[in-house]
């Protein structure tokens, strides 16, 4: 399995992809100290800048994580199929589930990781320049267990509800329909009407990965026998 996945990054020039993760994590530093300039600028929010400020990590980088995991489910499953590739790679004497499935987890291994390594960067960044700004990040806790626990943890929830949109884009044979429901899912899950938000609604996060599980089983159930798409 590690063989395939790497394989697939490989095939999918994964360098392409690093290179924009990291212009991604980049962008989000700059908008972020931006904000906290801006923050800095109102007198009214200096009380609670540093907790808006730690949300807006959160916010962002999960936004862009979904949207960035639904852009690789296209390009490296949907556009298979799309393209009939994916029919030489099920003429391999390898299962397709097993192909399949390592197209999947190449493309959660990678978003997970680029969502953990960004968040501990921002928040790194953010706590050191303390000395230098009112509103930082300083009051997290950095040494701390639980902080990178509950980074790993959100990451892998982010990533995952991110599959929801792969079974739309292969039933309409539609890179463009997997990206847009990644859009949906974002709107959904970090969006929010006046005060009202879904952002840490646990029960329905936990609603989401239940759909997301029954998404990959739907895409993998009577893979061996039924037609390629």
């Amino acid at each position: 399995m590690l063989k395939l996945i790497r394989l697939e990054w490989k095939k999918n020039n994964i360098i392409k992809y690093v290179r924009n993760a990291f212009v991604m994590a980049v962008i989000l530093l700059i908008f972020i100290l931006a904000v906290a300039g801006e923050l800095e600028a109102d007198e009214t929010k200096l009380a609670y800048g540093n907790s808006m400020l730690k949300s807006g990590v959160e916010l962002f980088t999960n936004m862009c994580a979904i949207v960035f995991t639904s852009t690789m489910l296209a390009s490296f499953i949907v556009s298979a199929y799309k393209n009939k590739t994916m029919n030489l790679m099920f003429s391999y004497p390898i299962s397709r589930k097993k192909i399949l499935l390592s197209q999947m987890l190449s493309v959660w291994i990678f978003n997970f990781a680029v969502l953990v390594l960004t968040k501990v960067l921002l928040y790194s960044i953010l706590v050191m320049t303390k000395e230098y700004m009112l509103i930082t990040a300083a009051n997290i806790a950095l040494g701390s267990a639980m902080f990178y626990i509950e980074i790993l943890v959100n990451s892998a929830v982010m990533v995952s509800i991110s599959f929801i949109g792969l079974p739309i884009g292969l039933r309409m044979k539609s890179s463009k329909a997997t990206i847009i429901a990644g859009v949906i899912i974002v709107c959904f899950t970090q969006g929010n009407i006046g005060e009202y938000t879904l952002l840490d609604n646990m029960p329905f996060h936990i609603t989401l990965l239940i759909i997301s599980a029954v998404a990959v089983f739907l895409t993998l159930y009577k893979l061996e026998t039924r037609d390629v798409l």
